[in-house]
Order: C-alpha cells, then structure tokens, then sequence
C-alpha cells in the first residue's frame, strides 16, 4: 500500500476517533474516500481537508508548544513596541516549514497586554527568553513584570 493511502481504520487511529466515526463522515461526503473491493481508501490530500492542515509524516512524532504572557501596567505605545518586536522575532530566524504564530491583545482598561504563542518548542523558548530580556533588564518597562 502507498504512503499516500490510508485505511478507515488507519485515519480513526490518527485522528482519535472511532472507525464508525470515520465511516459516517465518508458516507456523509465531509470524508472523501475511495471505496475498492468492500474497503475505503483515504487519500492524504483528503484526510488533510478533513483536517484542515497537512499532519506530520507518517512515523514521524509531532511537538508544538503554546505559551501566553502576560504583562501588565503598559501603555499603548510600549504595546506597538512590543508587538513589533515580537511579531518580527516570531518571523525570522526559524523554520520556515513552522513557523511561530503570535498574537497579541492589549486591554486598554486594565493596562495588560496578552502575548499567545504556539509553534516550536525550541523557536517558542527563544521567543520568550527574548521578551524577558526585553521587559526585565532596563527595557521597555519602568515597573516590576508579573510572571504568566
């Protein structure tokens, strides 16, 4: 059987889901199968749409890490700083194959900014240890940074 190829039973064990399961969504259309002899076949392309995303290589075991921080006492123009900062760090340097996805929010009434990370564990370390140099050692933060 090609690598391309996966049996219903297969794409439960991926997915965690119940062979029935699976089955319904064939016979539903939300799975796109290809029925030889009394057996579906699930071709990676389609198991991907199902999935929204491309999955790791068959055999190969998958990381990723998600991260949130929390600053507070900051006014908007230290937010733009660290946002920038932030989003341009998340974008160079790593794999591109993976790339680190940032979000920030800004809670203007309370003064808090939200920093939510999730991508590599390593690029993800770097990312944080670089926002932590940045508030804490005489950076753009006057006060004290609180621990997320």
């Amino acid at each position: 059987m090609s690598d391309d190829l996966y049996s219903v039973e297969q794409v439960a064990e991926l997915l965690g889901l119940h062979v029935r399961t699976v089955r319904g969504y064939i016979r539903t259309g939300r799975l796109r199968a290809v029925r030889i002899g009394k057996q579906y076949r699930i071709a990676r392309a389609n198991l991907d749409a199902l999935t929204g995303r491309p999955g790791p290589p068959a055999g190969t075991a998958a990381l990723e890490v998600s991260s949130v921080v929390r600053v507070d006492g900051v006014d908007r123009r230290t937010i733009d700083r660290i946002t920038t900062l932030v989003h341009a760090a998340a974008n160079t340097g790593h794999d591109l194959a993976h790339p680190l996805r940032v979000q920030t929010v800004h809670d203007e009434e309370r003064h808090r900014m939200t920093i939510m990370i999730l991508g590599d564990a390593v690029a993800t370390a770097d990312l944080l240890r670089l926002v932590d140099v940045v508030l804490r050692d005489g950076g753009l933060l006057t006060g004290p940074v609180r621990d997320a």
